[in-house]
């Protein structure tokens, strides 16, 4: 069962000490749970004390659910889900408690930050790296910004590994096989090199497996196929003074991710066959059964990415304080290269320089971020013990360069004016036309237009905080934390290179009045078909007066103060309590998407804003044998922070407000002396409410057009339910039984609910469901040896993960799908 536990520290677990008796239990009839010890805010005490709503995962949590990463967590939180969308190192969400950034713009930072052994990971990309040789991992469920370095507006994952072991040597070797190919290799050692003195700890891990979506081209999608090794160093100077080095390097190429066309209008009429092309349109699997068969109708997404780290963490015992320094320095580069729309024509291809229509400059396109960050905290004890204080600063510096280069393909042209069929009817288009209005009109195909950008973000934020526990009794005491916080970015966007020669005649036909009174009216329609952002020169004359791509060079500040209040205490000697209120911040910064200053638009946004309340209920029952965690929480934002894929440009707006309310309650309980149950069911209502912007709910406008509607991702209701039967055979072998149910209600799939005329978007709804997982394992006697077996989803729930509209098809959508049902056997060793 997942437990709970404090911010940026490592829980242990020690047996709670018996009552006195006449006899004390063998360790058999002793079935109370383990008390998890946690250093809150730097000082020890039991998890029932801790003022947080908190889920730790321990490494056999994980090991049991088939955890290979971040995505799959939501098996052991019920308040936390991930999203993936185009791209996984690019397009990947997290949320939690309903609450979420949408992925697929490198400007935008996560709501959810996420820590990997102290040190803050800018991006959810970056944090998708396989979970290997773990000490736990932490979900703070709210906002986290007192203690954590910056932009944990909706929570925080603590991801802690385990250090190096200064007197024994340990290791361990998991070797997983599985349907879609799947081959997972994990393993790592540690070795003391100078007794007591310096140890160091080397772990790794292998993953591939075939896709989990295929193509009616032969393509495939959702693979694996990536390693990673970390290296550690533990040194101890001296009694008082320890320095760990962590370095890490990791590296994936994979096919990633192309989306199942859902509903489609258009070539379900026939209507490409008016332009020439076949009557599909390039899609012979669309609805339900391509759903539940995961068949798409692209060609080969890929998604190559590399990244290397290191880390510092110096602690020094002064006496009167503790000394805690962290530095780190991290490059993450990702590349995408998409030669598909969804669809089995030449439509168009991103970084793709195979392409048939690409310049010979093209490269792949890619992101790459380059984080340097730094964190000093000195704590110690006052008034005799009553205050425990804090003090820190922190300092981040972050480099962000993202190129982007899309060519228009030999379909293009007749493709989109395919979508005047319905209007201008069949004759006029092939007559008037021939079948290809960009062409028509423009003079010139527009298969070849292409355009290389380059978005620029450089990053620094500094902070000041402190954070102090005072007991006010001993069964009552308060939280204060206040933490400082600046955030100065300077953002650009400059075009390399490009030509759209078909899309700057229309354009200066427009500006110029030139088009005959018979064509005039169509021409605003051709431009907007014709000239697609991402392929567009930018800065063109007629950018003055028409909505096309212009560069910008910028600069965003904002500063903050964020701060928490919480008072927490015993009501008896087996339940505590807490309340307490949370000031959060999330910075702002620069939509990096070339339509981002068209028309003299501002390419900022600004920052995010929380306030939280939170009560909660934390205990134990059955003598000691259960443990509940039970938290009521209300969370108000100001200026959330919203990315919309519109299907021809990101648009990043602020929405004034945003609700996130609900109950969160865990469970875990041994019900007899081989069988234990978890349990946890979070129920979160996260809306845009009815006056979420001035004005109410208006369906022209992208903002207002969210009042009333739940947050994307966001189901009211998840469960989650556990049972493991443990016990050892006659021949003392140990095997245990485990099964996991988790079951949410319906939720909403895309940014926005209805489209601009008000009409709820087709596919938009997720219906309920319930996902099951079983795992059996045996192991020797010496618990040396261990062999699984082991299905996720084993009733092969199909569920969606996010739909998006394909304005290029009209009203079609599309869907990106979560994991089908998989299978397999593990071996694991431990010496």
């Amino acid at each position: 069962m997942a437990q709970e536990a404090d911010a940026q520290n490592t829980a242990t677990t020690v047996e709670e000490a018996a009552p006195p008796a006449a006899s004390t239990p063998t360790a058999e009839e002793d079935k109370r749970l383990s008390v998890v010890k946690v250093t809150a805010t730097r000082r020890e005490e039991s998890i029932l004390d801790v003022p947080l709503a908190v889920t730790a995962i321990s490494p056999t949590e994980i090991e049991r659910q088939g955890v290979a990463d971040l995505r799959a967590l939501d098996n052991l939180s019920a308040s936390f889900n991930m999203n993936s969308t185009q791209t996984e190192s690019q397009g990947t969400s997290m949320r939690i408690r309903g609450v979420g950034t949408t992925g697929n713009n490198i400007g935008l930072e996560s709501a959810v930050g996420v820590f990997l052994d102290g040190v803050y990971l800018s991006r959810p990309g970056v944090a998708l790296g396989d979970l290997v040789d773990l000490q736990q991992v932490e979900v703070l469920r709210g906002p986290q910004g007192t203690l954590f370095g910056r932009n944990t507006s909706a929570g925080a994952l603590n991801i802690t590994t385990k250090a190096p072991d200064l007197r024994e040597k340990d290791g361990f070797a998991n070797v997983t096989v599985g349907n879609y190919g799947l081959v997972n290799v994990q393993g790592g050692f540690s070795a003391p090199i100078a007794e007591d003195k310096f140890a160091v700890r080397l772990s790794g891990a292998y993953r591939t497996r075939d896709g989990l979506v295929e193509s009616t081209t032969g393509a495939e999608s959702h693979t694996r196929d990536r390693w990673m090794v970390r290296g550690q160093a533990l040194w101890q100077i001296t009694p008082d003074a320890t320095l760990r080095v962590i370095a890490d390097y990791s590296d994936a190429d994979e096919q990633c991710c192309d989306a199942v066309v859902t509903v489609d209008p258009l070539g379900e009429a026939g209507l490409y066959a008016a332009v020439g092309l076949p009557a599909n349109g390039g899609v012979s699997a669309y609805g339900p059964s391509a759903l539940d068969s995961l068949t798409s109708n692209g060609e080969q997404f890929q998604n190559p990415f590399q990244q290397e780290g290191i880390s510092a963490q110096f602690d020094w015992n002064l006496g009167f304080a503790d000394l805690v320094y962290i530095g780190s320095y991290r490059d993450f580069h990702a590349e995408s290269v998409q030669h598909s729309e969804y669809v089995g024509l030449d439509v168009y291809s991103v970084g793709d320089r195979t392409a048939p229509f690409a310049a010979s400059t093209v490269q792949p396109s890619y992101d790459d971020i380059q984080t340097t960050t730094h964190e000093l905290r000195l704590q110690g004890e006052a008034l005799q013990g009553q205050l425990n204080w804090l003090v820190g600063t922190y300092y981040s510096d972050e480099d962000i360069e993202e190129r982007a280069v899309m060519t228009l393909g030999g379909d293009y042209g007749r493709y989109v004016t395919a979508l005047l069929v319905p209007t201008l009817g069949v004759q006029s288009v092939t007559t008037n036309f021939g079948g290809n209005v960009p062409a028509a009109l423009g003079g010139v195909d527009p298969a070849g237009s292409y355009a290389d950008n380059k978005f620029n973000q450089q990053g620094e934020s500094f902070s000041i905080f402190t954070h102090n526990v005072l007991d006010l009794t001993d069964r009552l005491n308060l939280t204060v934390g206040v933490r400082y916080v600046e955030e100065t970015k300077d953002g650009s966007f400059e075009q390399i290179s490009a030509s759209s020669p078909a899309c700057t005649n229309i354009a200066n036909a427009i500006v110029g009045n030139a088009y005959p009174a018979s064509v005039a009216p169509l021409a605003p329609t051709a431009m907007a078909i014709t000239c697609f952002p991402f392929a567009t020169e930018a800065d063109l004359p007629a950018s003055a007066f028409l909505p096309l791509p212009q560069t910008f060079a910028d600069t965003f500040e904002d500063e903050e103060l964020v701060y928490t209040v919480k008072l927490g205490g015993s009501l008896t000697e087996n339940l505590n309590f807490y309340a307490g209120f949370t000031h959060g911040f999330k910075s702002g910064g620069f939509n990096l998407d070339p339509t981002a200053a068209a028309g003299g638009a501002d390419p900022r946004f600004d920052s995010e804003k929380i306030d939280a309340t939170e009560v909660g209920l934390k205990g134990t029952f059955n003598d000691g044998r259960g443990r509940f965690d039970l938290a009521l929480f209300h969370q108000e934002m100001e200026d959330f922070q919203v990315l919309e894929f519109t299907g021809t440009q990101f648009q990043t707006f602020n929405v004034p407000k945003v609700v996130s309310k609900g109950v969160e309650l865990e469970v875990q309980t041994q019900l007899t002396e081989n069988l234990s149950a978890n349990g946890a069911i979070t129920y979160t209502d996260a809306f845009y409410p009815n006056d979420c912007a001035p004005g109410g709910f208006d369906p022209s406008n992208p903002v207002n057009r969210l009042c009333g509607f739940s947050l994307t991702n966001a189901p009211e209701w998840v469960g989650l339910i556990g049972l493991t039967w443990e016990k050892t055979l006659d021949n003392g072998m140990p095997y245990f039984l485990t099964g996991t149910v988790r079951s949410e209600s319906d939720r909403r799939t895309s940014t926005q609910a209805v489209d601009d005329a008000g009409v709820r978007l087709a596919d938009d709804i997720q219906d309920a469901n319930t996902k099951v997982n079983l795992r059996a394992g045996i192991s020797t006697a010496d618990d040396r040896w261990t062999f699984e077996v082991w299905g996720n989803n084993v009733t092969d729930e199909q569920t969606k993960n996010v739909t998006f509209n394909m304005p290029l098809r009209g009203t079609a959508r599309g869907v990106f799908v979560q994991d089908p049902a998989t299978y397999g056997v593990t071996l694991r060793t431990r010496f």
